[in-house]
């Protein structure tokens, strides 16, 4: 009988869950205002999912600045998810490609560091086991861009560090982003300020991208994700407000924002690729996945490659905490034996 595992993907800004059976969750969780509140975080969340004979952890909340290191965060992690995992057993996902426990992981911290897109590129090979693939993972906050051969990752590098040279690891997000990362100036050269006024999400409300929620708060001002709200945030940056611009200039704004993103994954993916032969099926998940599909169409390759939606053959909610799931289908099948043999680093 397969194991019932439960996947947690602990992030700097969100905690997302996923189950074997296919019930997934996501929660927004600032680690680094509240480090000491995740056990109880985890704990929560853990209670909404279903029973679960493993924990399959993924990790990226180690970068934190409320930690010294990334050894030190690591093990802080580790601590809370042993305390909210009460006696279910844990396993930690690595950049080697495997599973330890979290004796192990604390022996090693930099191999259980930021290792989440290894799993969900191991999950989302099996979806194209033929031929050259890329997988597109666009979320709230990065992109991972992990290219793909007969359905064995081929990356050029497996550290956070590494991936950021080549450009397999892209800081832009749909969501969390501030609009001062990725503009200098607005259209028609429109100054605008350098400060944290607005974020991605704002542009793609106004844009109509991203459905409104206004229970959700996780704003640059702290009011609602609705539209209103976003062209209030989307006015000050460039130090005006609803009075003292127009719908007209803040939707021009928004859409600079699309298309300076759009450009920065563009270039990315060409990094990225550069050795590699030209794919023939991308594979899109995350919440901005809207986002990739639009930069596939602005490249001569990306016009002809098969597009592969994971939302939409595993839903919504698990495409969100597609790492997640994508551990813990892992540890289901194989938790304790190593995957290197299905991956091929070009460094």
């Amino acid at each position: 009988m397969q194991r019932r595992v439960l996947g947690l993907d602990v992030g700097g800004a969100n905690l997302k869950a996923a189950h074997t059976d296919g019930a997934a969750r996501s929660r927004p969780f600032a680690l680094w205002k509240d480090p000491g509140g995740l056990a109880a975080a985890l704990r929560g969340l853990i209670a909404e999912m279903p029973t679960a004979d493993l924990l399959a952890v993924t990790m990226t909340g180690e970068l934190c600045d409320c930690f010294e290191s990334k050894r030190q965060g690591v093990a802080a992690i580790l601590d809370a998810v042993e305390e909210a995992a009460g006696r279910t057993p844990v396993r930690v996902f690595g950049n080697e490609g495997r599973f330890v426990d979290p004796a192990g992981a604390r022996m090693e911290p930099l191999k259980a560091a930021a290792a989440n897109w290894l799993a969900l590129a191991l999950f989302a090979g099996r979806f194209v086991p033929d031929g050259p693939a890329v997988l597109i993972d666009v979320g709230s906050t990065t992109t991972d861009i992990v290219p793909l051969e007969d359905g064995r990752p081929v990356p050029q590098g497996t550290t956070d560090p590494q991936r950021l040279a080549c450009g397999e690891l892209v800081y832009t997000g749909v969501r969390r982003t501030p609009v001062c990362a990725v503009l200098d100036r607005g259209p028609e050269g429109v100054g605008l300020a350098a400060e944290l006024f607005a974020t991605t999400l704002d542009a793609y409300l106004i844009l109509g991208m991203i459905a409104e929620d206004a229970a959700d708060r996780n704003t640059a001002d702290g009011r609602p994700a609705t539209f209103a709200a976003a062209h209030a945030r989307m006015a000050r940056m460039m130090c005006a407000d609803l009075e003292t611009s127009t719908e007209e200039q803040r939707r021009r704004l928004a859409d600079a924002v699309l298309k300076a993103q759009s450009s920065k994954i563009d270039w990315a993916l060409t990094l990225a690729l550069r050795e590699f032969p030209p794919p023939h099926t991308a594979l899109l998940t995350g919440e901005g996945a809207f986002l990739a599909r639009r930069v596939l169409a602005r490249v001569e390759w990306g016009r002809r490659c098969k597009d592969v939606d994971l939302e939409r053959g595993l839903g919504r909610e698990i495409s969100k905490a597609a790492c997640a799931f994508a551990a813990a289908v892992l540890a289901s099948e194989r938790p304790e034996v190593p995957f290197r043999d299905a991956i091929t680093c070009r460094r």
